[in-house]
């Protein structure tokens, strides 16, 4: 990999840097073992356009109390911009939107996604779900764990607002007279959104685009037949074919970066390396569950099996929908996937 840091340093948790004239860097703490999130302000008279928000928690509110006072200089938020849904990226952004009385700007495939996962909070784990884990060959100990997470996402977020303002693929956002293009990607989420200002040559990639990391592209129960892997192939390659080899990447995790080329080929290479390492595990009868060592160097446990699982099955799925495995339940319901 090649990839080239622009700058030595970095904030420290919840301050800000300058990255380009009008865009500051704020480096927000997560309660998570990824233990931060890079968000940014973009000048926009009067105030201040926030691209992410953090998660819905007392402690990031009290970061952000600091930030209104000190990096925007109690100028206002005038707009509140999500590039997802996931909890970290729009976490705070109902209670910074109601604040400012400002938009939420997402677009409509991550907005009424989110919609729909924070209306999942206080509801019992549904059979559907309960079945998908089942069929990727969970334990009855397991499934309690599911059953026990059920409905964790909207904790960690604000009620967001009842009503957003759409992005789509190749709108202009005007934000302090810079021309910020959307470019939609999925397979991480539904229909997420980097920012590109081709003027200074800057894209805000969110988690499309990340220097050290790869995305968790996953297989959820509330599409379980999904090929995500498929639409995360195609966006890392159109992503590629929208902006210069040279262009300045603001990631949502680790720091600023120069390569994306590079970068995107990369990410593509080493899920392929994971796809080929699957092939010939599956030479035998594989549950999902099983493939496990064939793509991850971690121990997986009850803290990050739910995450794996998807993932495993998200690569599974891309197999069977290129033909290189079958997939066939057997009388408990438990799916089984061999090579061709």
């Amino acid at each position: 990999m090649t990839i080239r840091y622009e700058f030595d340093s970095r904030p420290d948790a919840g301050k800000t840097m300058a990255v380009a004239d009008g865009v500051q860097w704020l480096r927000m703490p997560l309660p998570f073992a990824l233990n931060h999130i890079n968000l940014w302000l973009l000048r926009d008279d009067p105030g201040w356009a926030i691209v992410d928000t953090g998660v819905g928690t007392e402690e990031t509110q009290q970061v952000w109390a600091t930030v209104f006072s000190e990096a925007m200089s109690d100028a206002p938020a005038t707009h509140i911009i999500a590039t997802h849904m996931h909890p970290d990226h729009v976490g705070c952004a109902g209670w910074l939107a109601r604040k400012f009385a400002v938009d939420l700007w997402m677009t409509r495939d991550e907005y009424m996604m989110c919609r729909i996962l924070v209306a999942d909070t206080g509801r019992d784990a549904p059979a559907e779900g309960l079945q998908f884990y089942a069929a990727a060959g969970f334990s009855q100990q397991q499934l309690e764990v599911y059953r026990k997470f059920f409905g964790f996402f909207g904790k960690f977020v604000t009620p967001i607002p009842e009503a957003f303002k759409r992005m789509a693929d190749r709108d202009v956002l005007d934000i302090g007279g810079a021309s910020w293009e959307v470019i939609t990607g999925g397979g991480h989420s539904p229909e997420h959104a980097c920012l590109y200002d081709g003027a200074r040559n800057i894209l805000i990639s969110g988690d499309q685009l990340l220097p050290s990391i790869s995305s968790n592209v996953s297989v959820w129960p509330t599409e379980p037949l999904a090929n995500p892997l498929r639409e995360w192939f195609r966006s890392l390659r159109n992503l590629k074919d929208r902006v210069p080899a040279d262009v300045l990447v603001l990631p949502s995790h680790g720091k600023p970066f120069r390569g994306a080329h590079e970068r995107l080929d990369d990410l593509i290479r080493d899920h392929e390396e994971k796809l080929a390492s699957l092939l010939d595990w599956c030479k035998e009868p594989r549950q999902a569950v099983d493939v496990f060592p064939a793509l991850y160097k971690a121990r997986i446990d009850d803290k990050n099996r739910i995450m794996a699982t998807g993932e495993a099955l998200a690569h599974l799925h891309y197999l069977v929908g290129r033909g290189d495995l079958t997939a066939e339940s057997d009388a408990k319901r438990v799916t089984w996937y061999q090579s061709t």
